[in-house]
């Protein structure tokens, strides 16, 4: 049954039309992928939904999907140590750039309508520019993968589009086999090992702490690994495990290089008993990490560092310091990290 305000509301927009006014028509676009998780690896069809919603059917030339993955990097000019004019210099490097024809010519009927699409990234036998990165978010590397759908309605109305990240994983047969056990690194941090300068007690009374770490490590897996505070004339306020990121990027015929921090964890809090063994668990976050890559134009790698904070009152002054500067109540020892994808 019509009630008096639709039939109200259609005899305005008949009205406004028959005038020459433009009426306003509600409309959204969404892309739906088939896995919730957005991983897919190249090999892998690329499914999902392109949902429609309106609130009138209108016309179209055409829906086109497009998939696309590069390489972005960003110089800063303090990093670099030059001007700014370096930042046009690093151009993306293109992965992947594909498209496909989802619909030709035709109509969208008013409401909802889901349109379903299907495409790989890459076919066997196919030739590639690039390998197919994994996907990584970084201070100054991104590795991006994006699936961009559009609705194509001629010149005199605007394209409708979307765009949503996929997220890329290795294919299968590109992985490792993890060993059956992981290399363990043993590394002591004393007062001797440090190569900077220490409060006058840390150097005079000494400290001892040892353990070891897996330096090659599945992104499945956690870093693990324990450690032991043998001696110390000084209490230890905290034990904590730094994850950094080392990005370097080629600028003309320079290599510029940049180290950032990506998540903490804390080891121990407060002064440990001497000779008791801490485990070392650390959980990869999953889009701040991927396999270490070590590549032409760029390259991503990966450290861990060990830092011990001593009990002082100068610590009080620097609250907020930078966990990655050496500052005299503390202790550190940095180990390289070789990340994998595995089977």
């Amino acid at each position: 049954m019509r009630t008096k305000n639709t039939i109200e509301t259609q005899n305005i927009v008949s009205l406004l039309s028959s005038t020459g006014y433009s009426v306003a028509v509600a409309m959204s676009i969404e892309l739906k992928l088939s896995r919730s998780n957005r991983i897919y690896r190249p090999s892998e069809p690329l499914e999902g939904k392109i949902i429609t919603k309106f609130s009138s059917p209108i016309s179209h030339h055409g829906i086109r999907l497009t998939v696309s993955g590069s390489v972005n990097s960003q110089v800063r000019g303090g990093s670099a140590g030059v001007i700014e004019s370096l930042y046009g210099v690093v151009r993306p490097i293109s992965i992947v750039n594909k498209s496909a024809e989802v619909k030709s010519s035709g109509k969208i009927g008013s409401g909802t309508t889901e349109i379903p699409f299907s495409i790989i990234l890459r076919k066997p036998g196919e030739d590639n520019l690039e390998r197919f990165y994994e996907t990584f978010h970084g201070a100054n590397i991104s590795i991006q993968y994006l699936v961009t759908v559009d609705i194509l309605r001629g010149y005199l109305h605007k394209s409708l589009s979307a765009t949503m990240e996929v997220i890329v994983e290795s294919d299968k047969a590109d992985l490792f086999e993890l060993p059956v056990s992981p290399e363990m690194v043993i590394f002591y941090i004393t007062q001797d090992t440090q190569r900077h300068p220490l409060l006058p007690e840390l150097k005079s009374g000494g400290f001892r702490v040892t353990g070891k770490m897996s330096t090659q490590c599945s992104l499945l897996d956690p870093i693990s690994g324990e450690l032991m505070v043998e001696a110390s004339a000084v209490p230890i306020h905290s034990i904590d495990i730094h994850l950094l990121r080392v990005e370097s990027i080629l600028v003309g015929e320079k290599i510029v290089t940049e180290t950032s921090l990506i998540q903490t964890t804390q080891i121990a809090d407060g002064d440990v008993c001497r000779g008791m063994t801490l485990p070392i668990y650390e959980i990869l976050p999953r889009l701040l990490t991927c396999p270490t890559v070590l590549a032409g134009p760029f390259s991503i790698e990966f450290k861990v560092s060990i830092v011990i904070s001593f009990q002082s009152e100068l610590s009080k002054l620097h609250p907020k310091s930078d966990p990655r500067t050496p500052r005299l109540w503390l202790a550190m020892e940095t180990l390289p990290l070789e990340l994998l994808r595995t089977r």
